[in-house]
């Protein structure tokens, strides 16, 4: 499906420059001379590269569907992810670079999206947010709780997060996926 360049918003994947790009950040600029432009940050599905890129409103690109089937994780093996389709049972492997630092959040049955492409898994969709338990973080200070400061602290999942202050050993934490932030405490 063609669109112009000033419909592109971030999470479109679009065919350019013969490769499949992902939209991570987009901004409108209308110049005080010259013609409005779409000023877009590409990331390509396929080996990671970034790429900023102008995109006039008279300009044309492909919008790609991706295909998305729901997929349980089971295990890692080696560099590779194994994820199990949750119609068919079929299992597939998926490096672990495709998905990057935030396959540390993955956990035994968890339920993920994995987005196909002319049959060839280009990206795993997780839960926004999982529970972690902190398993190591640095000693509150008196009189510190005051600020908004955050502090230290090492996830059972290996992750170091920043955490609240009054937060110890032991306490479990929700954790934001896509940025690899905390955000509440887990009740």
């Amino acid at each position: 499906m063609k669109i112009n360049g000033n419909e592109i918003r971030p999470g479109n994947v679009v065919q350019h420059q013969d490769s499949l790009w992902i939209a991570v950040k987009t901004n409108a600029v209308k110049p005080g001379k010259g013609p409005a432009y779409n000023q877009v940050e590409l990331k390509n599905l396929i080996d990671g590269r970034k790429l900023n890129e102008r995109f006039r409103a008279s300009e044309t690109v492909e919008r790609v569907r991706l295909e998305q089937k729901d997929h349980t994780y089971l295990y890692e093996e080696g560099d590779l992810l194994v994820f199990m389709d949750a119609q068919s049972f079929e299992q597939i492997h998926i490096s672990k670079d495709l998905i990057g630092e935030r396959a540390a959040f993955l956990q035994d049955g968890m339920a993920v999206t994995v987005e196909v492409h002319e049959g060839r898994a280009i990206g795993v969709k997780m839960p926004e947010h999982v529970t972690l338990e902190i398993t190591d973080t640095e000693p509150t200070v008196k009189g510190q709780t005051a600020s908004s400061s955050y502090k230290p602290s090492t996830v059972d999942n290996g992750l170091r997060i920043m955490v609240p202050p009054h937060l110890s050993v032991g306490q479990n934490i929700i954790v934001n996926t896509e940025t690899l932030e905390y955000v509440k405490r887990a009740d």
